[in-house]
């Protein structure tokens, strides 16, 4: 029975972290079980086994790394040994933990010792006296003019005008240092980098620098939707049927807007821009260590509440960590609403390969005038655009915002 190896469980991963066996050495396993918690670059997976036997061997512990193919267990079958099936336990030196220390470096071979500050000047004619004074105030000896017979130096050629300290050698120009954060104090703490934020980080920073962002917002009426929000949750409630949310029409309208605007519903191909067949949104979800955005897969062909039904399933999922690879992968254009935490409006930075992210902000009560130019309380919501401008020109971001605020503003025209 072969070895249990770190699998590969989304299409970046290069390596992944054992955050929590399930099992232990010993344990009785069958095909399916939940063997152990890994980290990849995106989300916590579950590490399936493969084989029914028994948990010989653990090779890598809680909080250990493996690169994707490395052995990290060894799973055999009853009365199986490790040479009967032909398995050799893998190296623990190969292999990464938390817990482990980087090698020492070899040791600096031990440094020369400086040459006495008069070295140099024990080759200069100078009188004792001089010699000494030049001692006491650090002058050196070579930068001195001797008046004494021979050009030797006396006491007052280091007393009078001829005295000069050297001249220190020009230092070459230093490099600008990187920034450094401030030194972390005794009550601070230093987190360490889980795989999900490295990742993160690596991204967003690529997303800024390759990238040309631009931003557009638009200020929206959420009336009509939130009116046709609390009269289809009246009818929901008498069926027993869960409730919608405000995020759940939102969806929807991106969705039918970034299937009418296929440019905002691509991506940068390097010599082509490629527009996609279905729209793919990826919705951002925040987890305890960072950000994960499963996909609600050909959502312009879904309902409203196929829509809604999928979010809370994704949602929930991802907050437990129990989402599958591909789950997370392939969105076409991201979704991130941050009004339930009274964000009235943000930019976000643009998920690479996509072209295009829409953030959308808190519904505020506000005065507005209406049609009549009457002051009246209104119920506003900004939503924005944040585009990678190879593929999304300014005009075609505004009319999609324009389809955007169209279908918001009139939600009845979704529904058909």
């Amino acid at each position: 029975m072969p070895n249990v190896t770190m699998p590969k469980l989304s299409d970046t991963m290069t390596e992944g972290t054992i955050t929590r066996w399930r099992k232990k050495k010993g344990d009785t396993v069958e095909m399916g079980d939940i063997l152990a918690e890994v980290e990849t670059d995106k989300a916590t997976m579950e590490m399936e086994a493969f084989d029914d036997g028994v948990l010989h061997e653990i090779y890598v512990p809680d909080g250990g790394k493996a690169k994707v193919g490395d052995p990290v267990a060894l799973v055999l079958a009853e009365g199986e040994t490790p040479e009967s099936a032909g398995q050799t336990p893998a190296a623990k030196s190969d292999l990464t933990t938390s817990g482990s220390k980087e090698a020492a470096p070899a040791a600096a071979p031990a440094a020369k010792a400086a040459p006495a500050a008069d070295d140099s000047d024990s080759r200069v004619k100078a009188s004792p006296l001089a010699r000494k004074i030049a001692k006491e105030k650090g002058i050196s000896l070579g930068s001195v003019k001797g008046s004494g017979p021979g050009g030797r130096i006396v006491v007052k050629d280091l007393e009078g005008g001829s005295t000069a300290p050297a001249a220190a050698a020009a230092p070459a120009p230093a490099a600008a240092p990187a920034i450094q954060a401030t030194a972390p104090g005794a009550s601070d703490t230093k987190v360490p980098l889980s795989g999900m934020r490295r990742t993160i980080a690596e991204r967003l920073v690529a997303s800024k620098q390759q990238n040309p962002h631009f931003y557009l917002s638009v200020e929206v009426d959420a009336g009509p939707l939130m009116k046709l929000r609390t009269d289809l949750n009246k009818a929901n409630e008498a069926a027993g049927q869960p409730k919608l949310t405000v995020n759940d029409f939102v969806l929807l309208a991106i969705s039918r807007s970034a299937a009418a605007h296929p440019y905002v519903n691509a991506s940068w191909g390097g010599d082509s821009i490629i527009q996609y067949a279905s729209v793919n949104i990826s919705v951002a979800v925040a987890v305890d260590d960072g950000l994960v955005t499963p996909v609600i897969r050909n959502a312009a062909k879904l309902s409203l509440k196929e829509i809604s039904a999928s979010v809370k399933d994704l949602a929930t999922r991802a907050r437990t960590k129990k989402l599958k690879p591909e789950e997370y992968q392939g969105g076409t254009i991201t979704v991130s609403n941050l009004g339930a935490y009274g964000v009235e409006q943000f930019y976000a930075i643009v998920n690479p390969p996509q072209a295009a992210i829409v953030a959308v902000g808190a519904i505020v009560k506000k005065p507005v005038v209406n049609a009549k130019d009457e002051i009246v309380v209104g119920q506003r919501m900004v939503v924005s655009l944040s585009g990678d401008h190879r593929v999304v020109d300014g005009a075609v971001g505004a009319e999609f915002l324009s389809t955007l605020r169209k279908l918001i503003e009139n939600p009845a025209l979704m529904l058909f």
